[in-house]
């Protein structure tokens, strides 16, 4: 081959070469503004959330949002807790709440008290489900704290131990939920009994939270603070506004009540445990 037809390939060649390049440099772009667009409407959907509970949330306190009367409490599976006159079976409102998440607080403060006059009226059956929900420090071991002294609290008045660790929620970064307040917070409540006490010192049932937390990832649960009726994840309106609840309890009202986890929205696994 001569001389100029070894210089023509060679060009030839460090041409296809680049506009391999070129080409390989214009699918990394493509994919890059996928992902990035993935991440930005998941932050602007998270945003709504957020937005619309705390809405109009400040200045409320846990003991004037509501006065009246409690339905009965009983312990469910997966750590849950459910709410609701006798007999009462159907609408049911799932609350996924970590106790930790600020978001989950707000939305207590601006509807907690609806959630239980809905189910002191015998209108809804509610069932919390607190669980694990971080994953980083300090924030992890608070909320596993947290969950744990929920479970060993008693049925009979867990409802007022959640809000009172909600009231007491520390401040994202610092370290809180330590177990001697949270023996005292029960002890103030009632749970005097020394098993209490060893239950919420010794972790007994974070395998419970564990559990909860897989649960969260199969019923779909993709963020905190999460309402379901009858299985189907409300609007995010519905996190914010006491009278869209009771329009959106009131509409579920007659529509069968599926199994716990049965129904998917679309969700991420989270929490500490698997989701399988």
């Amino acid at each position: 081959m001569s001389e100029q037809g070894s210089g023509t390939t060679a060009r030839r060649r460090l041409g296809d070469e680049r506009a391999r390049a070129a080409a390989a440099r214009e699918r990394r772009q493509r994919l890059l503004v996928v992902v990035l667009g993935g991440v930005v409407a998941a932050a602007v959907v998270i945003a709504v959330v957020v937005v619309a509970v705390s809405r109009n949330s400040g200045g409320e306190t846990f003991t004037d949002s509501y006065d009246g009367p409690l339905a009965p409490a009983a312990r469910e599976p997966f750590g849950a807790v459910a709410m609701a006159r006798p007999g009462v079976t159907a609408p049911v409102v799932d609350v996924y709440e970590d106790f930790q998440c600020p978001a989950c607080k707000a939305m207590e403060q601006r509807i907690g008290g609806t959630l239980k006059q809905l189910a002191a009226e015998g209108r809804a059956k509610v069932v919390y489900r607190p669980f694990q929900l971080f994953q980083q420090e300090p924030l992890m071991s608070n909320s596993r704290r947290a969950a744990n002294a929920a479970a060993c609290a008693p049925a009979g008045m867990w409802v007022r131990y959640h809000d009172k660790l909600f009231a007491e929620q520390p401040v994202e970064g610092d370290r809180g939920f330590g177990n001697a307040r949270l023996v005292e917070w029960g002890a103030e409540l009632g749970a005097t009994d020394p098993a209490f006490a060893a239950c919420v010192n010794g972790s007994q049932k974070i395998d419970e939270v564990e559990k909860a937390s897989a649960q969260a990832g199969r019923a779909g649960v993709d963020a905190t603070p999460y309402l379901a009726l009858n299985g189907q994840k409300v609007e995010p309106e519905v996190l914010g506004s006491p009278d869209e609840l009771k329009k959106a309890v009131a509409k579920a009202a007659g529509a069968p009540a599926p199994a716990p986890g049965a129904t998917r929205s679309g969700g991420t696994a989270i929490g500490g445990g698997p989701a399988a």
